[in-house]
């Protein structure tokens, strides 16, 4: 389809199912986004034969904090905040991709290796895409592209993660008919190009939970495998509504913050024997506290315990959901962020120990709750975001007083998302 025909299409509501879908609360302004995107396309590459659309949804961690990297269990939920793309093939093997806001380089598919010089650049996760997609045996080539997001950056709703999930997705279903690969294959490309092209040592969970869409319990035990398992849940119906809070905190300095928690999980394993917690047999681990806490100090020690207690509390949270038990949910919700406020201590970063815009929106959260509903930190912490699920009743009023302590727009409303990556077609 051309660009003038998309358009046609978006208005004559041809796009309103799938939209409805991904953005129940805001067909027009969904619409008005991709119309926009369509447009800005044009202004790039020309009104191209063969134009496709494409999303991938953020991701908020709903259960298992930090605990992904030790092969853990977690509990995950696309979200209705996404990146979109306009695309279409181009004949000289090389992607070129705009996006509002920001210049992205284009990369060259005739070199695919990975380049130290690049880490920390979006073309670098162009590239690693590229890369592991070939090297799985798929189609690849070059591509022009639009893209647009409106995921929080810097608020653990994962857009790096999305974007990779795109790609992967474009990659699927433009050169190889979108049969090449399942979702949980394109997680695991995503993640490698992050760890091995962008540089960022991450887990599985964000990539999954984007590729996968909706609620989705993952077991790491195998991260070559992992269990994942889809739950039906809808929040709404129990009168509350999911939001996470942007305390505006710099993330600068934090790298040594999140490797630490790495570095002392590691240090304790090992103890054992083992490479990662999730193989270190707990009663041993509790029978071992003194010769631990004298080799590897307190701190160390409190982390594995969260750990410990955090996968299993993943479980039973997959289990509340599953038997629609949403009170006994939200209580792990709670237990969850009170692990991690005290053992896991990733609430903020012993470098600038004035600045606790997280502990403070905690705060302000639980007095306002006063034990109706929940509340913890979000993502990997130390400065970011909190979540929170909020009686819908009242979610003005916690709006009011949250925005007006961290300012307009901190308190950003989430839908969990039934779809993950994704071309979007139109009905015939």
């Amino acid at each position: 389809m051309k660009i003038a025909e998309i358009k046609a299409a978006i208005f004559a509501g041809k796009y309103d199912n799938i939209f409805n879908t991904l953005y129940p609360d805001n067909l027009d302004a969904a619409k008005e986004r991709y119309v926009t995107a369509c447009e800005s396309f044009s202004e790039y590459f020309g009104d191209e034969n063969d134009v496709r659309i494409f999303s991938a949804p953020g991701r908020t961690e709903v259960g298992g904090n930090h605990t992904d990297h030790q092969h853990g269990r977690v509990l995950a939920g696309s979200v209705n905040l996404d990146v979109i793309a306009i695309v279409s093939k181009n004949d000289d093997n090389v992607v070129r991709i705009e996006s509002k806001g920001y210049k992205v380089d284009p990369v060259d598919l005739n070199c695919l290796e990975a380049n130290e010089a690049e880490y920390g650049k979006t073309s670098a996760l162009i590239r690693g895409c590229c890369a592991f997609f070939k090297k799985a045996g798929h189609n690849i080539g070059g591509f022009n592209a639009f893209t647009t997001s409106d995921v929080l950056g810097g608020s653990g709703l994962s857009s790096s993660a999305a974007y990779e999930v795109l790609l992967c997705n474009i990659l699927n279903c433009i050169f190889n008919d979108g049969k090449a690969t399942d979702r949980v294959e394109i997680a695991k490309i995503s993640q490698k190009a992050e760890r091995e092209y962008f540089g960022k040592p991450c887990g599985l969970l964000d990539q999954m939970a984007s590729s996968q869409g909706g609620f989705t319990a993952i077991d790491f035990n195998d991260p070559n495998t992992p269990v994942v398992e889809h739950i039906d849940f809808d929040l709404a119906a129990h009168g509350y509504t999911l939001c996470v809070i942007d305390t505006h905190g710099d993330h600068a300095d934090l790298t040594r913050d999140y490797a630490d928690i790495t570095v002392e999980c590691r240090e304790i394993s090992r103890y054992f024997g083992k490479d990662f917690l999730r193989e270190v047999d707990t009663k041993s681990f509790y029978a071992s506290i003194a010769q631990l806490r004298e080799r590897f100090g307190d701190r160390a020690v409190l982390r594995a315990i969260h750990f410990f207690n955090e996968d299993a509390r993943a479980e039973e949270q997959k289990i509340a959901l599953k038997q629609d038990n949403f009170e006994h949910f939200l209580d792990l919700v709670n237990e969850s962020g009170d692990s991690s406020y005290k053992y896991l201590q990733n609430v903020y970063s012993t470098s600038n120990v004035k600045a606790q815009g997280l502990c403070l929106a905690l705060a302000l959260t639980d007095m306002f709750l006063n034990g109706d509903g929940a509340c913890r930190v979000h993502g990997g912490g130390f400065a970011g975001t909190i979540q929170c699920y909020i009686p819908t009743d009242r979610l003005a009023d916690y709006k009011e007083m949250i925005n007006g302590v961290f300012g307009e727009g901190s308190c950003c409303v989430l839908n969990i998302r039934p779809v993950g990556g994704c071309e979007i077609i139109p009905e015939d």
